[in-house]
């Protein structure tokens, strides 16, 4: 098994962790920030003394992200292959009074 290559120290929420990983650096420290950006806009918007709290309401948050981003993927994604059988269907159409 390969071992990870890239290890962060990062801050999230205050608290600092050390994060193993394949992917690139900046892109771990991005995904960090944005969750830590996510704990504190939840911070700021429930006024709570618990960290466990603001770390499962944001999780919520990014996994109701993630879906709705998966569902509008899924959707453009059947969009394009209607519109290819649309456009194969024209062609052999076309094709067949070709000839």
């Amino acid at each position: 098994m390969e071992s990870d290559k890239n290890v962060l120290k990062v801050r999230i929420y205050g608290a600092e962790y050390l994060i193993r990983g394949q992917a690139d650096v900046n892109y771990m420290q991005s995904v960090a920030e944005y969750v830590n950006d996510k704990m504190l806009e939840i911070d700021q918007t429930i006024r709570t003394d618990s960290s466990l709290k603001v770390a499962i309401l944001a999780t919520l948050n990014i996994t109701d992200e993630l879906f709705r981003e998966r569902a509008e993927s899924e959707a453009i994604r059947n969009e394009l292959e209607n519109k290819i059988r649309e456009l194969n269907l024209l062609i052999d159409r076309q094709l067949s009074t070709d000839v």
